[in-house]
């Protein structure tokens, strides 16, 4: 990269078991890693680099990835100083985008607009693979574009890509067309996958419940994932219309508590093929579990039986504020192993259930990520 020099060490790739490269991760909006750790699963890789802003979610990242340096504020990274990665992977903000939000949509100075940082991110590294992850009102939400000179306002952004009842009904007529229409406004997948294009990146989509590998819950997810088709080292310079470029300040942060040690350690992702191999078993619940859980049992059966272990207590009981979901039952409703969130970081109990909240299911992730790889 231009002003920059690495070292044939900064190229060189973790070993696996068999003694084969693995393919290096640069991760994004990282959470607790739950899509780092599909990733990682699916492409026999590892993740390299983070960037996390909420240092007690970056405290439960690096507990289990404590080689990894937290790069910190995505609007500060100055690229040109980042170890290249083989593949990027992030599920950027979905607040404005969410259906149970305000829908403000995929536009600049939103959460979700942060989708932008990502994109310059993918110019500026050039991976050979991305991965997105986002909530299904990606495909609902409209995206807004800034406009460029010499650009057609009117045209790109018709009547004002607002969230009002006015606009949405005159977004392209149903999910499955996106962009179809020029001059209607885009839908945020849409802008995504028009983005990843201009990038020189193939991309395709799937949208898929949780309960498709046997979680007890629906949590419909959006994932796509993008392959380079054209070679391009320079970089593409496509995305600066998204925002001003400007030198990156983001402090490279060490949020692990302990320093790394070197030894060897197990698989991260081992769990996961315990967990594939059970999806579609047949099972029955037992008289016990229709009396605890009514019926939710089979449900609940049927997850237990995939993650190899019991349920947790749903709730924690409090005179003041009443019942408050427990978070290491949200943690299994996850498909975590035990502990992932709720024994790393010294969260309180309220951070646990936040960062448990926008993580991502791993075992939902690589089926997705399967079936878009074949």
């Amino acid at each position: 990269m231009p002003g920059t020099t690495f070292t044939g060490a900064d190229f060189m790739h973790d070993l696996d078991i068999s003694g084969e490269p693995r393919l290096r991760i640069g991760s994004l909006f990282s959470g607790y890693g739950g899509l780092d750790l599909a990733v990682e699963h699916v492409f026999n890789a590892t993740t390299v680099w983070f960037s996390e802003l909420n240092a007690p979610v970056a405290r439960v990242f690096s507990h289990h990835w404590p080689e990894a340096p937290n790069l910190g504020d995505i609007t500060a990274i100055d690229w040109s100083q980042v170890e290249p990665v083989d593949i990027l992977i992030g599920g950027f903000p979905c607040q404005d985008v969410s259906t149970v939000g305000k829908r403000a949509g995929l536009a600049p100075g939103t959460r979700s607009g942060l989708w932008a940082h990502m994109a310059v991110a993918i110019d500026a590294l050039q991976p050979e693979w991305v991965v997105i992850e986002n909530v299904r009102g990606l495909l609902s939400s409209p995206a807004t574009r800034p406009s460029a000179e010499g650009d057609n306002h009117d045209r790109r952004n018709p009547g004002d890509a607002s969230p009002d009842g006015a606009t949405l009904r005159n977004v392209e007529p149903d999910p499955w067309h996106l962009g179809d229409y020029a001059t209607r406004p885009l839908r945020a997948l849409g802008a995504v996958l028009g983005d990843l294009a201009d990038l020189r990146l193939d991309a395709g989509w799937i949208g898929l419940p949780a309960s498709l590998v046997g979680a007890p819950h629906q949590r419909f997810r959006i994932f796509a994932l993008a392959r380079r088709t054209v070679p391009h080292p320079a970089g593409d310079g496509l995305i600066a219309r998204w925002r001003d470029s400007r030198p990156g300040a983001s402090e490279t942060r060490d949020d692990c508590a302990v320093a790394p040690d070197h030894r060897l350690r197990p698989p991260r992702t081992g769990w996961l093929i315990e967990q594939e191999s059970r999806i579609g078993d047949a099972v029955v619940a037992d008289r016990r579990t229709v009396q605890r859980w009514g019926r939710y049992a089979d449900a609940i059966t049927r997850w237990e039986h995939i993650t190899g272990r019991p349920a947790q207590a749903p709730a924690l009981l409090n005179d003041a504020d009443g019942p408050r979901p427990a978070p290491a039952f949200v943690e299994w409703l996850m498909g975590l192993p035990t502990g992932w969130v709720t024994d790393s970081g010294d969260l309180t109990q309220n951070q646990q259930i936040t960062a448990l909240g926008n993580g991502v299911l791993p075992l939902q992730a690589v089926s997705a990520l399967s079936l878009l790889a074949a």
